[in-house]
């Protein structure tokens, strides 16, 4: 059985400044059409700033949606879908925590939340750190953080850590180290 969804019928009902959301008719892989709500969104950036002494830069911000504040690593939207997300990445770093890398590796790609939502979240590990003025948005009030990986996996594990691409790059990056020092 083919399992891809066929649209019928496409309808925006809502243009915003970062997310549009659409209405849209579909077939299903049965025959029978349902509806789909999905936001499209330009996608995102985020970076696991790892120190010489294994730490991780991470930042502190309250998250109006959760009312609360939130310790994730450095993350941002893309300024525009044809932006590359490396050099998107470089930008929420230096604008977040006022780092520059010498190193940056591609951890591959995150869907936060497919169930509707088209976001894809480009995530990198940046190394040999440089630390310089931030330069955050004028909306942007960030305190920087900074925790042991080894302590950072074991809040993740421990639920304390609620943010997902924040835990999916950071055990990536707790992975790939691991690996590369065996």
């Amino acid at each position: 059985m083919e399992l891809k969804e066929k649209q019928l019928k496409s309808e925006q009902i809502y243009k915003g400044a970062i997310i549009n959301l659409f209405l849209d008719d579909i077939s299903l892989p049965d025959g029978n059409t349902a509806k789909r709500e999905y936001v499209r969104h330009p996608g995102g950036i985020c970076v696991v700033p790892v120190t010489d002494e294994g730490e991780i830069m991470l930042v502190r911000q309250y998250r109006y949606p959760y009312g609360e504040e939130v310790i994730e690593i450095p993350a941002g939207k893309r300024d525009s879908a044809d932006e590359d997300p490396l050099e998107g990445g470089k930008r929420e770093l230096k604008e977040e925590l006022g780092i520059t890398a010498e190193k940056f590796i591609s951890l591959g790609t995150f869907y936060p939340t497919p169930g509707y939502t088209d976001e894809v979240i480009y995530m990198y590990a940046a190394f040999g750190l440089t630390f310089g003025e931030t330069d955050p948005d004028e909306d942007e009030f960030v305190l920087p953080e900074k925790i042991k990986l080894e302590k950072l996996v074991d809040m993740i594990m421990a639920g304390e850590i609620p943010d997902g691409k924040t835990q999916a790059a950071v055990l990536k990056v707790a992975h790939l180290l691991k690996n590369t020092d065996s």
